[in-house]
């Protein structure tokens, strides 16, 4: 059984109900039915009616005595895992580029959430999102599964959200920012590709430049959807193609895809406080930012 414990700040003299913290806390509807039947909310160590109000300092105690959505587990895996943040409930590791986040197969244990599945060695881990295997970057991954439908409706409701820093070839003038919207879909003559098609899935991604010349740029990119291969498809689309991307940039590969998941801004569970987590490029990618747009200026 998972239990959270949670002393109750009470938010701009806001008066809620049990039920209605709950859904502030976007704990599924099928959970609250459970936690109310099985009397498993207390409040400073008693169960009351959902109907109760909860005051500023109480102390709110969950216990999910029942099954989660989703129980996975994977093999241990073999690399050691960079990680950036931890507590007991999360984990944000910076994932190195040409690693796959997770398995294909049950045999496999090379990615990863092997690699995590590893580290964590009295629990496991489970997936919240994931970014391709070329891109480098922050993933953040739950340790227990009761919390990934509440970060599922934070990427839904876009209280999730996700920065990346990209290099890419100027075969396009480019505006100083903007917001690229196109529908993406599968690729008919490629099946490891997805295109710009008018049949596909709302894809939304906003730009900013940050530094460029004649031939190269440094964007920052915010996802306001998570399609595969969105930032990749959306810039090769304009004739910005990422540097050293495989699938989609037709100028010579000198190393590895410079996309870089820097940034994750997510509410904590139980809590109206936002958590900001940054993480540096890679040494390899900072020293081509630098001989590309001859840059002296420390990036950050």
């Amino acid at each position: 059984m998972y239990q959270k414990v949670i002393t109750y700040h009470r938010e701009n003299n806001e008066e809620l109900s049990i039920r209605e913290l709950l859904k502030k806390w976007l704990i599924p509807k099928k959970w609250q039915h459970f936690f109310r039947i099985q009397q498993d909310v207390l409040i400073n160590g008693k169960y009351n009616s959902f109907n109760t109000i909860v005051h500023d300092n109480d102390v709110v105690t969950l216990n999910f005595n029942f099954p989660p959505r989703t129980e996975q587990h994977y093999l241990p895996g073999h690399d050691p895992v960079d990680v950036v943040y931890e507590d007991n409930d999360i984990i944000v590791v910076n994932k190195m580029a040409g690693k796959k986040t997770h398995p294909n197969k049950a045999d496999e244990d090379d990615s990863l959430m092997n690699d995590v599945e590893a580290y964590l060695k009295n629990g496991h881990p489970y997936m919240v999102h994931r970014i391709d295997m070329e891109t480098s970057g922050l993933v953040l991954i739950s340790k227990t599964p009761y919390l990934v439908p509440i970060f599922n409706r934070q990427l839904s409701s876009k209280t999730l959200h996700r920065e990346y820093l990209a290099l890419v070839n100027l075969d396009a003038p480019i505006d100083n920012k903007g917001t690229i919207d196109l529908p993406i879909g599968q690729d008919p003559t490629d099946v490891r590709k997805r295109m710009v098609t008018s049949d596909g899935l709302n894809a939304i991604t906003k730009y900013e430049v940050l530094k460029k010349n004649s031939d190269f740029a440094l964007l920052q990119l915010n996802l306001l959807t998570g399609r595969t291969h969105q930032l990749r498809v959306h810039l090769a689309h304009n004739h910005w193609p990422i540097v050293n991307d495989p699938l989609y940039n037709s100028h010579t590969k000198t190393g590895n895809l410079s996309l870089f998941a820097h940034k994750l801004a997510f509410k904590q569970p139980f809590s109206d406080k936002t958590k900001i987590i940054q993480a540096k490029i890679s040494k390899n990618m900072y020293n081509l930012i630098c001989a590309d747009l001859k840059a002296t200026k420390k990036l950050t």
